[in-house]
């Protein structure tokens, strides 16, 4: 067999990474041989998802996959968004990889921008779950095993008292009609602590809950002992 292409993975820690993930590893002439995070280096967590960086590494560990973090001060201009994404494009390249994964669901202006941004590099997106029906796509999720967190709400858009809850049945159930079952539109983000090429869940605990900068906060934290 022909030798694979190599892939880095853009992570966010939650359940349409894990997704796409599991799609693109059962491919047969790509391999996935990183995760590509973005990070708040101010408050050490992932962007957005506010997911602490060592259950990341618990997560890539399990995932039996590297780490390569993109560190972002807080506030970030998107100047150097683009420069420090195109330090990571180059440490991409030195690494021979051809194809960085995105769990990008349908916003095209999401899906262009990430195409323009890899345009001329050497480097091809690829979108594993691009356009499959969302409510599909969610019940997919959980059949298959993922076990995901609520760990940040937009109360503009979902209730607060969405954060902190497992991403199930019972809350695609509860989930407001308007509201996108995979919350692609920003409504909510999760943290997945178990679930398809996991080598074991990760062992957690929910903490507390806050509202800052306009959105809902749950810590996860990791369980010891």
């Amino acid at each position: 067999m022909a030798d694979r292409r190599r892939a880095w993975m853009s992570w966010s820690s939650g359940k349409d990474s894990t997704m796409a993930l599991d799609v693109i590893r059962r491919s047969e002439d790509i391999e996935v041989v990183a995760l590509l995070v973005t990070m708040n280096a101010e408050a050490d967590r992932v962007a957005m998802h506010a997911v602490r960086r060592t259950l990341v590494e618990s997560q890539a560990e399990r995932l039996g996959l590297a780490l390569n973090f993109i560190e972002l001060p807080a506030p970030c201009s998107n100047e150097i968004y683009e420069l420090r994404m195109s330090q990571a494009l180059d440490s991409a390249l030195d690494d021979g990889i051809e194809h960085i994964a995105f769990g990008d669901l349908f916003l095209q202006d999401v899906r262009s921008y990430r195409e323009k941004q890899l345009a001329g590099t050497g480097i091809s997106p690829l979108f594993p779950l691009w356009g499959q029906p969302t409510d599909f796509l969610a019940q997919s999720m959980i059949d298959s095993g993922v076990q995901a967190v609520v760990t940040c709400v937009d109360p503009a858009q979902l209730p607060a008292s969405f954060a902190g809850r497992i991403f199930d049945e019972s809350l695609l159930a509860d989930l407001p009609a308007d509201v996108d079952p995979c919350g692609e539109r920003g409504e909510f983000h999760t943290f997945v602590f178990g679930g398809p090429g996991f080598s074991s869940p990760i062992d957690v605990e929910i903490g507390e809950v806050v509202e800052r900068d306009g959105f809902v906060f749950c810590d996860v934290e990791p369980r010891f002992g």
